[in-house]
């Protein structure tokens, strides 16, 4: 039996997952240590029929369901893995040839259960969307925060594009929540944190993330992420999340604050002032203006998920008064894409 099963789901990026399967054969472990099962979620650009005839020294399975999402096309994957250590990977996330022996050899040195974490970095042949490299300079700052220890790693880095976890854990909690479309790996790792287990990153397991998403798809992850976030503290057990959400909403930047007091549940306004940020960010890097163009996405990311909050919550009233009212609980801080005064935003 395989020590290491990678569940790896795909959905229509047959040109991408060729380099992640084409990285996980250059692995400095032989291919008998480790399992690869890919769960094609409904796609149609011929990856299922590709996948049967490819030839390769991998233990490649393929497993294909109809369309329903990333967390059962991982679950299915948890279901039927072979290996004690689960390492969860995406279709654009290409990894090191060490990545693999890291993540094993981070579980096999800890004192107890952990949750393994490997950073997604960004690649040098691809030029990124400017909201998308936005994104990777948050998580660089996050790297360099766990990298000088100013806080611990905690359930809110566990990004399934390179993380790992033994599978007995994933199966004793259920697995995935399949009703979320977003924010379901942070769901889940806040049950594995509820179990005992602690998270651990480790800077070698080195995936390059190869992200593409149009800027209404970017947009939309933020606010999903403020419902699911009012959502786990109101009907998950996480009643500690909403009074540090609003302890960190009044660290944020005064730009940041500001545009939320003046545009939150306010729609025109709103998608005026986004549509403003979003030109202004492509002016600045069209003049290499990184710090503006950084602080024009952080703008529009930050009103995005407080709006998602404030809708969930029952409107900007609900949220203003949360705001001025709560009082943040003892619990570990955890990190989010979100540009602080001079820090990546906790929460």
């Amino acid at each position: 039996m395989s020590k290491v099963s990678i569940v790896l789901p795909t959905y229509n990026r047959l040109s991408q997952l060729l380099k992640v399967l084409t990285g996980l054969e250059a692995q400095t472990l032989p291919p008998t240590a480790f399992e690869v099962l890919v769960v094609s979620d409904g796609s149609t650009d011929g990856t299922d029929e590709f996948l049967r005839a490819y030839t390769t020294p991998l233990n490649l399975r393929l497993f294909v369901q109809h369309n329903q999402g990333a967390a059962t096309a991982r679950n299915l994957g948890i279901k039927m893995a072979q290996g004690e250590i689960i390492v969860f990977l995406d279709d654009d996330v290409v990894p090191e040839p060490q990545l693999l022996a890291e993540h094993i050899a981070t579980h096999q040195r800890q004192a107890t259960d952990v949750v393994v974490l490997g950073p997604m970095l960004t690649p040098e042949d691809v030029t990124l969307k400017p909201w998308v490299h936005w994104e990777q300079a948050m998580l660089y700052k996050q790297y360099a925060d766990i990298a000088a220890e100013r806080w611990q790693p905690t359930a809110r880095q566990f990004y399934t594009g390179n993380a790992s976890v033994a599978r007995r854990y994933l199966l004793a909690t259920g697995g995935f929540d399949t009703s979320l479309r977003r924010a379901e790996d942070v769901e889940l790792a806040y049950r594995l944190a509820d179990r005992g287990l602690t998270f651990v990153f480790n800077p070698d397991a080195i995936g390059y993330h190869y992200a593409d998403r149009s800027f209404a798809s970017w947009q939309q992850t933020p606010t999903m992420y403020g419902r699911n976030d009012v959502i786990f503290a109101r009907d998950r057990n996480q009643r500690w999340l909403l009074a540090l959400v609003m302890q960190e909403f009044h660290r944020r930047h005064a730009f940041i604050k500001a545009l939320t007091q003046l545009c939150l549940s306010r729609r025109t306004l709103s998608t005026l002032f986004i549509h403003g940020l979003r030109r202004a960010a492509g002016v600045s890097n069209a003049l290499h203006l990184g710090r503006l163009s950084q602080r024009a996405y952080s703008g529009i990311f930050n009103l995005c998920y407080y709006q998602g909050m404030a809708d969930e919550l029952g409107g900007r009233d609900v949220f203003f008064q949360l705001a001025d009212t709560m009082i943040a609980p003892t619990e570990p801080q955890s990190v989010f894409l979100i540009e602080g005064n001079d820090h990546v935003g906790t929460f």
